[in-house]
C-alpha cells in the first residue's frame, strides 16, 4: 500500500513538474485578456498534464520586447509578430483559428469615410506592428488607393484595440484599426453603439500559436491537440469556431506586407 501512495506521489509530481508560459499578444487590457484566457490555460494544464501559465503584458511593444528574447514557451501572437519571432527566435507556429483574419478600418456613424478625403485625419491603432489592425490597413490603403496614412494623416497609438474603439467613439481620433474579433468582443454597449466598421481587408491566415525551440515536439503535441480540441464554451470566450493545426511555411504570405 505504501508503494502504491508513493509511486501516486511521483507519478503525480513529474507529471506537473513542466510548466510552460503562454503568452499572449496584448489586444486587450490585461485584465480582459485574464477573463477569457486563464480558464483556457487551466483546461490545457488539465488536457495535458502540463502546467501552462499564463502572460500578457500592459502593451503590444512590451509583448514585442519579450518574445525577441524568447521569454515564452508558447505565444499566441499575430501573424507579423510570427514572422519576426520565427526569424529572431525560430518560434514554430503549429495552431491557429481555421478563420482568417481580416483588419477593419472604424470610424463614428455620423462620419463619412471616403479614401479622397482622409487628407488630415487623425487614425488611432493598437501599436506599430499590430499586424491586421495596423499593418494591413495601412498597406492596403497605400497599395489600392496611394493614401500613405503616415505621412498625410496624423497617427496615435493608443496600446490596445479597445482602446481604438473608445477613442474613436469619444473624438480622439477620426478613424481606427481593429480586427472583427476584438470589435465583436469590444463590451462598452455606449461607444460600441457610435462607430462602424467602414472598411475591409483582404483575409490573411490568423494569429498562430507557436512554439520556442526549447519546447519539445511531445509537448507540443499535446498542446496543440488540447488546442485543437477546445471546448465550443471556451473557444467562445476568443470569439473562434474552429482551431486547426499550422506550419511556418503557411505565414511565408505575410513577409512582403512587413516589408513593405
Amino acid at each position: 500500500m505504501f508503494k502504491k501512495i508513493l509511486f501516486l506521489i511521483t507519478f503525480t509530481s513529474v507529471l506537473f513538474s513542466q510548466e510552460i508560459t503562454l503568452g499572449v499578444v496584448p489586444q486587450q487590457s490585461p485584465l480582459e485578456l485574464s477573463k477569457k484566457w486563464l480558464p483556457i490555460t487551466n483546461y490545457i494544464s488539465e488536457k495535458t498534464g502540463i502546467k501552462v501559465v499564463f502572460k500578457t503584458e500592459k502593451s503590444i511593444q512590451i509583448f514585442e520586447e519579450k518574445f525577441v528574447e524568447g521569454q515564452y514557451d508558447i505565444a499566441f501572437m499575430n501573424p507579423y509578430h510570427f514572422n519576426i519571432a520565427n526569424k529572431q527566435q525560430n518560434y514554430s507556429a503549429f495552431a491557429r483559428s481555421k478563420d482568417d483574419i481580416v483588419g477593419i478600418i472604424l470610424g463614428k456613424k455620423d462620419k463619412e469615410f471616403n479614401v479622397n478625403n482622409l487628407k488630415g485625419t487623425t487614425f488611432l491603432f493598437p501599436s506599430p506592428n499590430a499586424f491586421a489592425a495596423t499593418l494591413l490597413t495601412k498597406y492596403e490603403l497605400k497599395e489600392k488607393y496611394n493614401f500613405d496614412i503616415d505621412k498625410e494623416s496624423k497617427v496615435i497609438y493608443v496600446n490596445s484595440h479597445d482602446s481604438v474603439y473608445k477613442g474613436i467613439a469619444r473624438g480622439i481620433g477620426d478613424f481606427g484599426g481593429g480586427i472583427i474579433r476584438t470589435f465583436d468582443n469590444f463590451k462598452d454597449t455606449e461607444d460600441k453603439d457610435k462607430i462602424e466598421i467602414v472598411y475591409k481587408t483582404k483575409p490573411y491566415p490568423s494569429h498562430p500559436f507557436a512554439s520556442h525551440p526549447r519546447v519539445s515536439e511531445e509537448i507540443v503535441e499535446k498542446i496543440s491537440k488540447a488546442i485543437i480540441e477546445m471546448p465550443v464554451e471556451l473557444k467562445d470566450l476568443l470569439s473562434i469556431k474552429e482551431f486547426i493545426p499550422t506550419t511556418t511555411s503557411e505565414y511565408d504570405v505575410i513577409k512582403n506586407i512587413g516589408i513593405k
